[in-house]
């Protein structure tokens, strides 16, 4: 091989070794060269255009309080109509809500406002603070800061009309039937959807004196600061072992430091409807003061939680002669379902969305009419959805069944021997069927494990644990065979019924022990399978839905002060006539019915668990088992006429139970 070969020093390179050396220059200059990063280091994000304008003020109350309030009107409103809320729960849960609710898409502007002592409003936080008087000797209540609060609106928002409505669940419904007591001139609309009006007959803490332990995490959460709070400290996953293992409320209270709330320490220290649960009672009071403002009462059938003060609250004002600017809707909802999805509750589906049919054609034409000088909305007197036909039913009076003063008396059902049940009254003197409550052992009202239904609330986030928000349709089978259950069943049914107006349970009852609670349920039993649709429509024999006719609780030889509420114990017996919440359930054929008086119910022995927190009770030192005995008595009752039901209908309306 040559020197010029070989490339060797003081030769002329070859033309192939100087595009290596130029391919090497080349790459060493590129893995010096850095890649731009995609994360940039300040980016500002271009946010869409809002469709309204937000403004967040303090508005100042007559004692100089001032309440925090959000205000979001809609781009170029003017003239419009102003919609107000009063909340517990933070204003800043209905940002997000806006833009997709009915009212703002329909050109209201919406102010929400921190009730007093919550969140971002000065003052003291009083639960279902009471109107001025001797359970309030302040000068402020809820109906005053409702005026000082519409005072403002209209003379502050250019953009309104002048006119303004009031509109909220639950709590918020309760303060928009507060601001009915003596109301701005220009509230023109109220629409209370399940309002909390009588805490100890049927809304949240007692439904017909049974205290619900379970509203315990949910006073926690809201009275222990101003401000997003926590559920109570827990080792225990399911609440009907935890309150069981605590040995009585009393003790759970203490446990868990609870008797430092004054909400809870003011209702253990009055079980009994006393003079204080009657001076909280806003559906007896706004028949004593009512006011000309327009008001839609609505209300759930299935309301787990506020099930009472809607419906009643109409009634009363109808009983006192102020029918004419107070109309009532039951649609087929849970507690606050009314502003979600109403397609379905639990197993059942409705063919429709109940919910969308509610602000199309109930609310915005009420609102429209009242608040923009809209056509007439000819609303009918109560609007009720009929569930087994999945429509909704319009009524010049309701309801069209009763004890007395309805177009329809009562029809009966009698508890028979043989666990029977039938519209016709048994032969013979009657008898009777025992059995025996376990206080340790109490009846669950849903299957367990029973959780705090209150995870989340302060965060806006509603009905958060289902079983709780449908426990109401829930298949009754779980609790169907125990030896503290009694079932009675009709054959199965030859032609449809139709349950509605306001049920009454007469029961007759003796028992070995001095308290005890009664839960009557009427259950349609499905059929074995419905072969159309066996999941949504019938849960294959299911024992459901249920329309818990009566849940009453009394104490051996004491007389409660509210009506008829009464029983002794044995030897003697009594009637104990409970009125309950009222519904409109449609049974097709070829389904049966079930009434099943339950002995004891979980979460509704305060009175029991007061005396018991007296000494220091434990699971271990329960009271002794009571002998019951439910008395079988045939007792004669009206008949309905068939086709009273406002339809043409020919299926006869029930509305009562007779022992």
């Amino acid at each position: 091989m040559t020197t010029r070969q070989l490339g060797l020093p003081g030769s002329k390179p070859p033309a192939l070794v100087a595009a290596c050396l130029a391919l090497a220059v080349h790459a060493a200059s590129q893995t010096t060269t850095t890649i731009t990063s995609d994360l940039p280091k300040h980016f500002t994000v271009r946010a869409l255009p809002e469709p309204f304008t937000r403004r967040d003020v303090m508005i100042p109350m007559r004692d100089g309080v001032k309440l925090r309030t959000v205000i979001y009107l809609p781009k170029q409103a003017k003239s419009a109509a102003i919609m107000l809320e009063r909340t517990p729960y933070n204003v800043e849960v209905f940002g997000n809500r806006v833009q997709t609710g009915p009212l703002f898409r329909a050109g209201y502007i919406l102010a929400f406002q921190d009730s007093r002592g919550k969140y971002g409003s000065e003052g003291d936080y009083v639960v279902t603070r009471p109107l001025r008087g001797p359970l309030n000797p302040t000068t402020t209540d809820h109906s005053t800061d409702t005026w000082d609060t519409i005072d403002w609106l209209v003379k502050n928002v250019p953009e309104s009309n002048g006119r303004v409505g009031m509109i909220g669940s639950s709590y918020d419904g309760f303060t928009t039937v507060m601001g009915l007591f003596d109301p701005h001139p220009a509230l023109k609309a109220a629409v209370p959807q399940g309002p909390v009006l009588d805490g100890w007959m049927g809304d949240d803490w007692f439904h017909y004196g049974a205290f619900r332990n379970m509203m315990l995490g949910y006073m926690h959460e809201q009275t222990a600061q101003r401000g997003p709070g926590q559920l109570p400290p827990s080792d225990v996953y399911d609440q009907y072992e935890e309150f069981l293992r605590a040995g009585s409320t009393g003790d759970y209270i203490r446990a868990r430091g609870l008797d430092q709330l004054p909400w809870v320490a003011r209702t253990m220290a009055h079980p009994a409807y006393d003079e204080y649960w009657q001076g909280l009672a806003v559906d007896r009071l706004i028949a004593t003061r009512p006011s000309k403002v327009p008001t839609l009462w609505t209300q759930g059938l299935w309301d787990q939680e506020d099930m009472w003060g809607a419906n009643h609250a109409w009634r009363n004002l109808k009983a006192a002669g102020y029918e004419a600017n107070n109309w009532l809707v039951l649609g087929p909802w849970n507690h606050v379902q009314v502003n979600s999805g109403g397609t379905s509750l639990g197993p059942m589906q409705w063919g429709a969305n109940t919910t969308l049919e509610y602000q199309r054609d109930l609310l915005l034409p009420f609102l429209d009419e009242h608040l923009r000088g809209g056509p007439p909305a000819h609303l009918a007197r109560a609007t009720v959805y009929k569930t087994g036909e999945k429509r909704w039913e319009r009524f010049s009076t309701w309801p069209t069944a009763c004890e007395r003063v309805c177009g329809v008396g009562l029809k009966p059902l009698y508890l028979g021997s043989g666990a029977s049940l039938s519209f016709d009254q048994p032969p013979g003197s009657g008898g009777g069927d025992s059995y025996t409550s376990d206080p340790a052992k109490p009846v669950p009202f849903l299957p367990r494990p029973v959780i705090d239904p209150f995870r989340g609330l302060s965060g806006g986030a509603l009905n958060f644990y289902q079983a709780w928000a449908t426990w109401l349709v829930h298949d009754q089978r779980f609790v169907d065979g125990r030896p503290d259950v009694l079932s009675y069943e009709t054959p199965v049914l030859t032609e449809p019924v139709h349950v509605q107006g306001v049920p009454i349970a007469d029961i007759r009852a003796m028992t070995t022990g001095t308290d005890g609670d009664f839960v009557v349920k009427l259950i349609d039993v499905y059929p074995a399978l419905d072969q159309a649709n066996p999941r949504a429509e019938s849960p294959a024999g299911g024992r459901g839905p249920s329309g818990r006719l009566a849940l009453g609780r009394g104490r051996g030889h004491q007389h409660h002060r509210h009506r008829c509420q009464r029983w002794r114990r044995a030897p003697s017996s009594d009637s104990v006539d409970r009125r309950a919440w009222w519904t409109s359930i449609h049974c097709p054929k070829p389904s049966s019915m079930r009434s099943t008086p339950a002995a004891s119910f979980l979460f509704a022995s305060s009175r029991r668990s007061r005396r018991a927190s007296r000494s220091s009770s434990s699971a271990s030192r329960a009271p002794p088992s009571q002998l019951i005995r439910w008395r079988r008595s045939p007792r004669s009752s009206s008949t309905p006429e068939k086709g009273a039901s406002g339809s043409g209908s020919s299926a006869p309306e029930i509305g009562a139970t007779a022992s």
